[in-house]
């Protein structure tokens, strides 16, 4: 059993019995998941020669090559020092189908040499840094599992076994890096085979959502592993709210670009690493949350310093400092790009201002570390660049934040401030502050929304037409679709994208089958997505090239995925979703009630409709029912969430020997029939149909 002592000034928050999970933690899950449903739209047929990058992105990716020291090889050495081993053309199957994978690392070999024309040269090398793979050495004592998800998997040697920083995001995932990890491990430590701890660094799916691939809530229990967290986690669990789910699930598969090639034609990596991981996701409950800085613990014989960081690159977060080794554990309060003030996919904006606090705060309180590695990218090592490193990635975000203000302040609109601030060259020049990720344009944007929000204060913006409408009226203005078509076309001839997005994209609108608009469309995406340097701009621009051409993708989440997480989650926050399903329209004038009981969790609900509005409540003995009820469904929460996912219909159900229902049948199917499927796909770059 792991050995935690806690020093006086440590403040810990112990949990319950009882598991709070938010409705965060399921939106991410299916965000990474999910694909759009079949679209009528007519295909358009193109080769590789269409797609090819014009001369005007060849000379813009040309600039960015003489703008940066791209033969710099120190990010190189600092990846590869210390490797133990790696994989060769490492592929991992599906535990829900072994003829699929999880994930494959052999699908970006084609990432060699110098950078394509269709690639952006600065992401190009950021990519090939997050292709070096393996098990590396931070220091004797810490090691880290990188190349194997999207976050990497940090081992700690303790006095009884392995602490685990990090559990990546699928079961799939961590459990093959843990394996590889003790096949190489072994001989230096032939008494360390189990794991002693489990720290969870932030409340992001990437890095716990593999955590049962490692172990089980049995061996937790049975030998009182320490499960470490900060105070938030379960509640915050990602930090979207699954009410909100298939909006962000379908906006994920563009930032992620999960329909795209692995080539140099499509996604070539995301700037944090190559990509999600899309296998099945765990989570456990902690059972140590941490709440304060500093909080300090001896962990398995390991001393931890931990720093509390809240509200910053995720809504519970905390860092690390090892005295022992003097290294610093940044989690994702730094990274070695530009991180999100606001995420693509669609988020809560987050707050430039302490996040920059956070990171002068760590530089002080570790100011002594000589090693610094994190849940992303590579380490670094010497104590003078991990203080200007600090600083750098501090200043970043204060710059962003404070010069946007400024010119907020002079009534400048969002799109103003990103067209306008740029980052001292200071900032600029360091690969660690590029926007491979996260970009200064729509963090800027971001400091804008999170003072001000969506109205830039122009009365001609408070009320605008919807899109389509605007669409056509501008078709209109322009004399027809042939004559904007033809504008559009020398836009794109004089290598004015933006301007050609506009003007197409207003073609589209006003008629999703005009095809030639489209391929147009797509061919300008192309080039946008060509220059980024961001990974999630291109990914963006290249998806919206690819749905042009192909429609809407058909496949759909496998929801089976997700069963370990929804086992935890309350039902309550089921019935929150079942709100925003209601179709209020034929809701109207209806009083039912609907009480159902979950049998092994000793728990009933109720579930009523009133002004087209449905409510629910926990019932207890306490707040006795003041009507009798249309009918009552009593069933376990497995049953339940086999429904939800879709291994189980209304049919078995009412047939399981496990359910039953007492009262109307009849009024309890009416009940459910007020309440949609969720439409998992939805015209992003087509008209919604």
């Amino acid at each position: 059993m792991a050995r935690i002592t806690f020093t006086k000034n440590s403040r810990i928050s112990r949990l319950g019995s009882k598991v709070i999970i938010s409705n965060r933690l399921l939106i991410l899950c299916s965000s990474m998941l999910l694909a759009a449903c079949n679209s009528s739209s007519p295909t358009i047929d193109v080769d590789d020669d269409e797609r090819a990058a014009t001369l005007t992105t060849i000379e813009a990716n040309s600039q960015i090559a003489n703008q940066l020291n791209l033969t710099d090889q120190q990010d190189f050495e600092d990846a590869r020092r210390g490797l133990i081993a790696s994989v060769a053309s490492m592929q991992i199957s599906s535990l829900s189908d072994p003829t699929k994978n999880v994930w494959d690392m052999s699908a970006y070999d084609f990432i060699t040499g110098d950078a394509p024309d269709t690639v952006n040269p600065s992401l190009w090398r950021q990519a090939k840094l997050n292709n070096i793979q393996g098990l590396f050495e931070v220091t004797p004592g810490i090691y880290q599992l990188r190349g194997f998800d999207l976050s990497n998997m940090t081992l700690i040697k303790g006095d009884s076994g392995w602490i685990v920083i990090d559990a990546m995001t699928s079961k799939e995932t961590a459990r093959y890096a843990y394996d590889f990890a003790m096949k190489h491990l072994a001989t230096r430590y032939p008494n360390l085979t189990d794991i002693s701890a489990i720290v969870f660094t932030h409340s992001h799916i990437d890095h716990f959502g593999g955590v049962l691939g490692v172990v089980n809530q049995q061996q937790i229990d049975e030998q009182g592993i320490p499960v470490i967290a900060p105070e938030g986690f379960m509640e915050e669990a990602t930090s979207e709210n699954i009410i909100a789910g298939v909006a962000m699930s379908r906006r994920s598969s563009y930032m992620y670009g999960k329909d795209l090639a692995r080539s140099a034609l499509g996604h070539v990596d995301t700037g944090l690493g190559k990509g999600p991981a899309f296998g099945q996701f765990s989570i456990v409950e902690p059972n140590l949350l941490v709440s304060t800085t500093p909080t300090n613990l001896d962990i398995d014989g390991v001393k931890f310093e931990f720093q509390y960081t809240p509200e910053s690159e995720a809504p519970a977060e905390f860092t690390f400092y090892l005295p022992e080794y003097k290294a610093f554990g940044g989690a994702e309060l730094v990274s070695r790009n530009m991180h999100n003030l606001y995420t693509l996919r669609g988020a809560k904006v987050r707050d430039a201002l302490k996040w920059s606090g956070y990171i002068e705060e760590a530089r002080n309180l570790f100011g002594d570390a000589d090693i610094y590695f994190a849940s992303h990218h590579w380490p670094m090592w010497g104590q003078d660049k991990i203080q200007t490193f600090l600083k750098q990635q501090r200043d970043t975000y204060k710059f962003i934040h404070d010069q946007s203000v400024r010119r907020m302040n002079q009534g400048m609109t969002p799109g103003e401030i990103a067209e306008e601030v740029r980052l001292p060259a200071s900032l600029a020049n360091v690969f660690s502050n590029r926007g491979y990720y996260g970009t200064v344009k729509h963090n800027a944007r971001a400091v804008y929304q999170s003072y001000l929000g969506w109205y830039d204060a122009n009365p001609a913006h408070l009320d605008p037409l919807p899109d389509s409408q605007r669409a056509s009226a501008y078709v209109k203005l322009a004399g027809g679709s042939d004559k904007m078509l033809a504008q559009a076309k020398s836009a794109f001839d004089d290598g004015d994208y933006r301007w050609s997005a506009e003007l197409l994209n207003h073609l589209v609108f006003s008629d999703g089958r005009n095809a030639e608009a489209r391929g147009l469309l797509a061919r300008t995406y192309d080039q946008l997505g060509y220059q980024t340097e961001s990974g999630p701009w291109r990914d963006v621009y290249l998806t919206a090239a690819l749905e042009l051409r192909q429609g809407n993708p058909d496949t759909g989440i496998n929801m089976a995925d997700m069963k370990d997480m929804f086992l935890q989650t309350p039902v309550s926050n089921f019935f929150d979703t079942m709100a925003v399903r209601l179709k209020s329209e034929d809701a109207t004038d209806k009083d039912w009630q609907v009480k159902i009981n979950f049998t092994d969790l000793n728990e009933s609900h109720l579930l009523w409709i009133e002004n087209s509005v449905l409510h629910h409540r926990l019932l207890d003995s306490r707040t006795p029912l003041e009507q009798e009820v249309n009918a009552t469904l009593s069933l376990p929460r497995p049953l339940f969430v086999d429904m939800l996912i879709g291994e189980a219909g209304i049919k078995e159900m009412i047939s399981s020997d496990d359910l039953s229902v007492e009262g109307s049948k009849i009024d309890l199917i009416r009940f459910l029939t007020l309440f949609e499927k969720p439409a998992t796909s939805f015209g992003i770059v087509l008209p919604r149909e």
